[in-house]
């Protein structure tokens, strides 16, 4: 089994998950996350002053799979998610240490 996290921008989450969706995945978590990294945020003014956001929106998407189709589902999650832009997202690939999931 391996633990996919993927980090999106919140405009590009809805492609992934409806991607998600169609792999059959049993379970997903989605979380709001802020991310900081070769963006470095951008100033905005509110009532006149300027103001710096070094962390900017992203969605976290979790998800589990088993090790045959990790390499489908890698691909199909990248293919959803590009824009060819940077901070498209990133995607964190984990080994599980239990034989089957666990139901509770």
């Amino acid at each position: 089994m391996k633990q996919f996290t993927i980090v999106v921008k919140p405009f590009r989450a809805e492609a992934v998950l409806r991607v998600v969706n169609e792999l059959d995945v049993v379970a997903c978590v989605v979380r709001e996350a802020k991310g900081y990294s070769r963006q470095k945020g951008y100033l905005d003014r509110y009532i006149g002053s300027e103001y710096s956001l070094a962390f900017l929106p992203k969605v976290e998407i979790s998800i589990v799979v088993s090790d045959e189709r990790a390499m489908e589902v890698q691909e199909r999650i990248v293919k959803a998610a590009r824009t060819g832009r940077i901070g498209d997202g990133k995607i964190f690939v984990v080994d599980m240490a239990w034989p089957e999931p666990l139901e509770f």
